[in-house]
């Protein structure tokens, strides 16, 4: 039988309704550990000693008084009298001596675990604060933890260092800045078993993406060794997002992932301290290059990590009566390979936006970029840089300033929250800085190599996190403007808004767009940025040079050979894009570079034809089954079957460019099957791209192949005017408003509708011209797609238009 008193309380215990005793990380584990066990959530098990032991600590030692006496009449904002009292006050705790019966009830505890999992079993020692984790304040890295604490005497000296970590500097400073009473926020610890993620892996994960509210996916960091890497931001971790809806559909593959360079893993050292007590230390080691080249986890245990963030999040959204998007914490044990649960805590940041009013930043101009990284937020902030490299520099930061760091720790806070921006060299989007200026509302980068050595204090610097998971800093101080919507105020028109997208780092931050889909998902974007291979290199290596060839090694060393590369990266690209509208169409269109383009990828020179005039040359469709890109485009059909059946993305539709002849396209849709993508299988529709006049002059037969038309006003307008549109010389006579450009859209409407298939426009013109998107509505199109910044001006033109058109429209 489990033992217990008043000052022990056992995981199976506690609930979310024991705060007050046991303090957040403690109930949340408990309530984890009773409920979710069953689930196949793995829990390592524990036990928490109590906020009443803390009391009962201070009370039998007469601390309290000592305690008012250091700390009454403090002003945290005097850095040397804060660190002065807090000094004062630890010593105060840890000089605290522990009853003999409440140690005696901790060894007990340690003595039952030991028998649970074994005489070897080490322990986490974790502190655990009555305040933690409430809407209004994390106290995320306030407190200390001591791990791998294998001894009874570590046991209690680690013990009455959490109980004295509830002064450190910063905690004092986080419960001032909250309003919360120093004394009044007590103190329990967690004791649990230890996960060896020492030598093993550990990480965070978000039931909803940190920087956008983004509900739909799981967001996992991971790296190697302990966690406090990953969590300091002294690493740039791998990354992985699932896609919930697909998960719970029973699909199974990662919807996105970025590797890490992961350099350093943070792994024990064994020394004594004071009281010549064994304690482990922990050290950052060099990761071996090897180790680096390759995710930390696999892909299976992604899948097992998603698993559980989704149980988590319903258990606690179901137990709140309202959605509940978590903050978690995991850890992979080398010893056994098991992934646990060590943490979960409602999410303090994104959960907490309410309201109807989309808030889009735009930069007016743009200068020389000085440095990229990883985007925290979406907003800008300008000022004068301060580079801060060393923590003893800090009262040298004036408030309005941007602050560069290699790395921030909770001490820094009162720093970081007079800041305009924050830039850190390391770190990824779950680490101290990225957490904290989420919290604030500050647009911060992390990851940002370099910056302390690159940015120079007094330089003027503009960070902006407006463009999508990429940020970036430029020089000088840019103007930009803050676009306010009321989304509830905006109405919905009769014709299909969509969005044009080919960059799927800012999918998430788009997702809140009031589009119907995505009417044009350019894979172009995804190939040429994130590949960087010709598709014909990979399958043909033998045919590139050796430099080439090492270079496309060094690109695709994480996977398994470099088609494997290519099909996921760019599935997850596609995937990630159609994700952000689920369920929603997601029309993508297959690749459409010309030979020109082609030949500027990696290895491109050796299978890319010289061409006096490529944009009528060798593109679109009749590359799909011709010899010299036939088996770039079986990877292509590779990638879309994965994103739709792996991932389980099936509101993709694909699309074929420049499709000269009824013949040509009969070709692809013939080798597409062969590729396991036949049209109404699984639900797949095929669009074709109108933009040749052939495709208007024979629509009826084009109908009867394909599900949907999308006019690309570009080309069209290019091959009815004759006008080169890469020519400067005769771009005055380029305009989609061309009387002969709209008879053959109106054409091509007429023509969908009479053979009962989709239309819509993804060209430039409605984009640029609102008289031409009146035009559209008039004809009765069924949808147009947009850029994205057009898409809140366009929708509230097409409202005032609908209104003064009858409800059945015809051309």
């Amino acid at each position: 039988m489990t033992y217990s008193n008043n000052n022990i309380r056992w995981f199976s215990e506690l609930d979310l309704n024991d705060v007050p005793l046991v303090g957040g990380k403690s109930a949340s584990l408990g309530e984890m550990y009773q409920n979710l066990t069953a689930l196949g959530v793995r829990v390592p098990n524990g036990f928490a000693i109590t906020s009443d032991a803390y009391r009962y600590v201070l009370d039998h030692n007469d601390a309290w008084q000592p305690l008012h006496e250091a700390l009454d009449g403090l002003d945290p904002s005097d850095v040397k009298d804060l660190q002065a009292r807090g000094e004062r006050a630890r010593a105060i705790v840890y000089g605290c001596a522990i009853p003999e019966d409440l140690r005696g009830a901790i060894l007990q505890g340690y003595a039952q675990l030991r028998q649970q999992y074994g005489e070897h079993i080490s322990l986490a020692v974790r502190s655990s604060a009555t305040a933690e984790d409430s809407p209004q304040a994390s106290f995320a890295g306030q407190n200390d933890t001591y791990l791998n604490v294998a001894t009874d005497d570590a046991l209690i000296d680690a013990y009455k260092r959490c109980l004295a970590s509830n002064f450190t500097d910063r905690s004092i400073h986080y419960k001032y800045d909250r309003g919360f009473d120093y004394y009044k926020v007590h103190l329990a610890v967690v004791v649990m078993k230890m996960v060896r993620s020492d030598i093993g892996a550990s990480g965070v994960m978000f039931s909803l993406d940190t920087e956008t509210g983004f509900k739909d996916v799981v967001f996992i960091n991971a790296a190697l060794g302990l966690g406090e890497n990953v969590v300091q931001g002294t690493i740039n971790p791998d990354s992985f997002y699932v896609h919930k809806p697909g998960f719970l559909k029973g699909y199974r593959a990662v919807l996105k992932r970025s590797l890490g360079s992961k350099e350093k893993k943070m792994v024990f050292t064994n020394v004594l301290n004071t009281r010549n007590i064994a304690v482990e230390y922990t050290k950052n080691i060099d990761t071996p290059t090897e180790e680096r080249a390759h995710f930390c986890i696999s892909d299976t245990e992604v899948m097992v990590l998603a698993d559980y963030a989704i149980k988590v999040e319903t258990h606690y959204s179901e137990k709140a009566g309202a959605y509940k998007p978590m903050d978690m914490e995991w850890a992979k044990d080398g010893l056994d390979g098991q992934l646990y649960m060590v943490q979960a805590r409602p999410e303090t940041v994104a959960s907490q936006q309410t309201g109807s009013v989309l808030e889009i930043y735009h930069l007016k101009r743009r200068s020389t970029v000085l440095l990229s990284g990883k985007a925290v937020g979406t907003r800008i902030g300008a000022g004068k840089a301060r580079v801060i490299s060393n923590p003893a520099h800090l009262s040298d930061f004036r408030a309005g300033e941007v602050l560069v760091a290699n790395t921030t720790t909770p001490d820094w806070e009162p720093v970081m929250k007079t800041a305009a921006a924050i830039v850190t060299s390391q770190g990824g989007r779950t680490c101290h800085a990225a957490i904290l200026a989420r919290e604030l509302g500050i647009p911060a980068i992390v990851g940002a190599v370099d910056a302390v050595e690159k940015i120079e204090t007094g330089a003027s610097i503009t960070v902006s996190c407006a463009d999508g998971e990429t940020a970036n800093i430029y020089a000088g101080i840019l103007e930009f403007d803050i676009q306010q919507t009321d989304l509830s105020q905006l109405g919905h028109p009769r014709t299909r808004i969509m969005m044009n997208l080919g960059n799927p780092d800012q999918a998430f931050s788009l997702a809140s767009l009031p589009v119907d889909g995505i009417g044009l998902a350019r894979m172009e974007f995804i190939i040429s940025e994130y590949i960087k291979v010709h598709p014909m290199a990979l399958v043909h290596p033998e045919k590139v040079d050796d430099a080439t060839g090492k270079k496309i090694a060094a690109l695709s060393v994480a996977y398994g050979n470099p088609t494997e590369f290519f099909v996921k990266t760019l599935a997850e690209g596609v995937a990630t894009i159609a994700a952000a509208v689920y369920p929603k169409p997601c029309v993508v269109r297959m690749s459409d570079f010309k030979s020109n383009e082609y030949a500027t990828l990696l290895g491109g020179q050796y299978f890319e034809p010289e061409e006096n005039n490529p944009m009528i040359g060798f593109r679109g469709a009749i590359r799909y089954t011709h010899p010299a890109y036939a088996e770039g485009f079986a990877l292509e059909c590779a990638a879309m079957k994965w994103a739709r059946d792996k991932i389980g993305l099936t509101n993709v539709k694909l699309m074929i460019p420049f499709c000269r002849t009824v013949g040509e396209g009969e070709r692809v849709l013939q080798a597409m099957a062969s590729h396991g993508l036949e049209r109404g299988e699984n639900g797949l529709e095929i669009y074709v791209m109108c933009e040749i006049p052939n495709n208007v002059i024979q629509i009826d037969a084009f109908a009867k192949l394909f599900d949907g038309f999308s006019i690309g006003s570009n080309d069209l307008t290019q091959l009815v005017l004759g006008v080169d549109r890469d020519s400067a010389i005769v771009a005055c006579d380029f305009d989609e408003r061309d009387p002969g450009v709209k008879q053959l859209i109106r054409l091509a409407v007429e023509g969908a509708k009479r053979n009962g298939r989709h239309s819509g426009i993804c060209g430039q013109a409605p984009s640029d011209y609102p008289e031409m998107a009146a035009y559209l509505v008039e004809i009765g199109i069924d949808s147009m797609s947009l850029n994205p910044d057009a898409v809140l001006a366009t929708t509230r033109n097409v409202l005032a238009l609908e209104q003064h058109l009858p409800l059945n429209r015809t051309s």
